[in-house]
């Protein structure tokens, strides 16, 4: 084999054990095609089965079992074909061997960066301190093709790969084929949840037969994290990066400012994060920005900025008078905020002040060069609110200088105006940094008025725009973009936004509750299929259209403390859905799900528990529906598909009844 070779180092290998097997521990598990009658469609597939382990020999310890159960194992997202053995090879990391293939040298340097995350997802699979059992010495090589020397993930990458595993008595070869280094990482992604730590003896273990082809169904697979409402810092971000990579998700969508504030290093508008950022120490400097991108590439993610506009602004552009620029911004912080924006604090660009455009071109300069390479912009471009332009003064006397009558399509004409100049910005500035730039060919907005049947057609080109959709599933709006040949990445909040089901924040509220509210449990995050409400929606599943989709972290009532548990593991279950698009519902990958969450846990990412350990170990008992209301298949609009939550409170409100009555008589 041609290429270089590296040797891992776990750290902590040489570190004196403090851990043994409990030799009295009676439980093992037995990989049974055993059908849970009042769980039956749910469990159709192999599962472990807890035995006792003198009166089963062949039975194993649980993440034996897991590894090597049913027809995915535990891997996450299900890969597009898999066949996995049913037997382990156990090794202890000093064995494992990684040797590069045939590939480009910038792909080289990547791929080492990519060897050692590998190796650290090992690591957290291992006690805290251990003797490796050296009596073993099967030996675990690896070896790692790519073809393509892409650096840089876009719309066009090939994320595919296979993986396959072969095993003697002595040896484990594993080979991973990819076009590019991404395919590449996505495989060693793979190949890490094929490996367990086994406590029985003290060693690692790895699935001893294993053929996968898989690729991704939806080339975007994104977070969008809102940075803005409360400052989420550079760790918790890569943290959150750490996540994506571990379920294959590949773009994290910065919300980085807000009218809340202004928190991004513009170096040719310092003034922007001096007025904007909630503190000194509370900012994201341009050099943070390159690490962060780079830290997010060799985990396959690309970082797409957000700069909302023109409302979502207000923080930050105060300085516009003092340097005699005028108002930048109108409505800023204005009082009552209801009669001028959603939510507070308010603010809009000031479309009749030229100078506006002249920072906002600059704004736009240091961005494209600082989230180098950028290959798409989010414009933002939602919940503009006319009366806000209609109550300034500047703004009432511009437009009636334009003899404008001030309606609500004059102001939609002047919205449209300035998109398209904003566009136009975006352009030349990319252009400056690169000639040979496409950024700015197209671009991605938010549905808004903007984006209705009326409008969408009149003022946005399909060929420059993406629009994003964050209506409920049923929204006309969605047929209409989809019609009229936009191509559209779904982030319907009846589904994917992850911060609904809370207290509201804006005074109590009716009945107390944010406004996007229930909580979006990951069994409705898993069955959110955007080819299915298409379909409902227009007849078609429009799978040209549809580029992905993105679950939204708006940060209103979410900081660092809370920001993983939010975030995980659900998102995870998205990161099925948009690698997988699977036609089952929720209830075949539950087991799944509940060992990725786990696996999520062990790498640092502080996800939201699930269920009780007890329904880790004993797969398929943890129900609430009874049989014949169980369809595995995902036959139904995301609109009504349930968590359980409701069928679960009505079998308590009836067994609540039946032991009153019973009671009573």
């Amino acid at each position: 084999m041609r290429g270089n070779f590296i040797l891992l180092l776990f750290m902590g290998a040489l570190v004196p054990s403090v851990y043994c097997q409990d030799s009295d521990y009676p439980w093992a598990w037995d990989c049974r095609n055993e059908v849970v009658e009042a769980n039956e469609n749910a469990t159709l597939e192999d599962r472990c089965v807890r035995v006792m382990k003198s009166e089963n020999i062949n039975a194993t310890g649980i993440n034996t079992c897991k590894l090597t159960c049913g027809p995915n194992g535990v891997l996450w997202p299900r890969p597009t074909s898999v066949e996995l053995g049913k037997d382990v090879n156990f090794f202890i990391p000093d064995n494992i061997r990684i040797y590069t293939g045939v590939c480009p040298a910038n792909v080289r340097i990547l791929l080492d960066v990519a060897y050692q995350i590998f190796s650290d997802n090992i690591a957290h699979y291992t006690p805290d301190s251990i003797t490796w059992n050296t009596t073993y010495t099967h030996e675990v090589n690896i070896a790692v093709q790519v073809t393509d020397n892409q650096e840089h993930l876009n719309y066009d990458t090939d994320e595919s790969y296979t993986l396959r595993i072969i095993s003697t008595e002595d040896d484990t070869a594993v080979t991973i084929h990819a076009e590019t280094f991404f395919g590449a990482r996505h495989g060693l992604e793979t190949l890490s949840q094929l490996i367990d730590y086994d406590d029985e003896h003290e060693t690692l273990q790895i699935v001893s037969d294993v053929v996968i082809t898989d690729y991704p169904v939806f080339k975007h697979r994104g977070i969008s994290l809102d940075t803005s409402r409360n400052y989420i810092g550079i760790p918790s971000i890569e943290r959150t990066i750490d996540g994506m990579a571990s379920n294959k998700l590949n773009i994290l969508h910065w919300h980085i400012t807000d009218s809340h504030s202004f928190p991004l290093e513009v170096k040719s508008r310092p003034k922007m994060m001096q007025y904007g950022a909630y503190s000194p120490s509370q900012v994201y400097r341009e050099s943070e920005v390159a690490e962060l991108i780079k830290y997010a590439q060799v985990r396959g993610v690309h970082i797409l900025p957000e700069f909302d506009a023109p409302a979502h602004v207000g923080n930050g552009f105060q300085w516009g008078e003092e340097d005699g620029l005028g108002k930048l911004t109108v409505c800023v912080e204005q009082e009552p905020w209801q009669s001028v924006c959603v939510e507070p604090p308010c603010g809009q660009l000031n479309l009749a002040n030229e100078n506006m455009y002249d920072v906002l071109s600059d704004i736009y300069k240091d961005m494209v060069d600082m989230f180098q390479p950028m290959h798409v912009f989010h414009y933002g471009g939602d919940e503009v609110n006319l009366a806000c332009w209609n109550e300034t003064e500047e703004i009432i006397e511009w437009m009636e200088g334009k003899n404008s009558s001030r309606d609500a399509d004059d102001y939609y004409r002047e919205w449209s105006n300035f998109q398209e100049r904003a566009r136009e910005l975006l352009v030349n500035a990319s252009k400056e940094v690169d000639a040979e730039s496409s950024v700015g060919e197209f671009g991605i907005l938010w549905t808004s008025h903007l984006t209705e049947e009326d409008n969408v057609k009149k003022y946005l080109n399909p060929d420059e725009y993406i629009i994003q959709i964050w209506t409920d599933n049923k929204s006309n709006i969605i047929k209409e973009v989809l019609e009229a040949g936009f191509r559209v990445i779904f982030s319907n909040y009846d589904a994917w936004y992850l911060d609904c089901g809370f207290g509201a924040w804006v005074g109590a509220g009716p009945p107390n509750i944010n406004w996007c509210s229930p909580y979006k449990g990951w069994q409705t995050v898993y069955d959110n299929s955007p080819h299915h409400i298409a379909k409902d929606l227009t007849g078609e599943t429009h799978e040209d259209k549809i580029f992905g989709g993105e679950v939204a972290m708006w940060t209103e009532q979410t900081d660092e403390m809370a920001l993983d548990s939010r975030l995980w593991p659900r998102s995870a279950a998205f990161g099925e859905r948009m690698w997988s698009n699977p036609s089952e519902s929720w209830r075949l990958a539950e087991t799944r799900m509940v060992h990725q969450r786990k696996r999520l846990v062990q790498r640092g990412i502080h996800a939201d528990r699930l269920q009780p350990e007890w329904c880790h170990q004993n797969e398929g008992l943890c129900y609430a529906y009874p049989a014949e209301d169980i369809n595995p298949e995902l036959t139904t609009s995301p609109s009504v598909t349930t968590d359980g939550g409701s069928n679960l409170a009505t079998m308590f409100v009836l067994n609540v009844v039946a032991i009153m009555f019973i009671a009573l008589n």
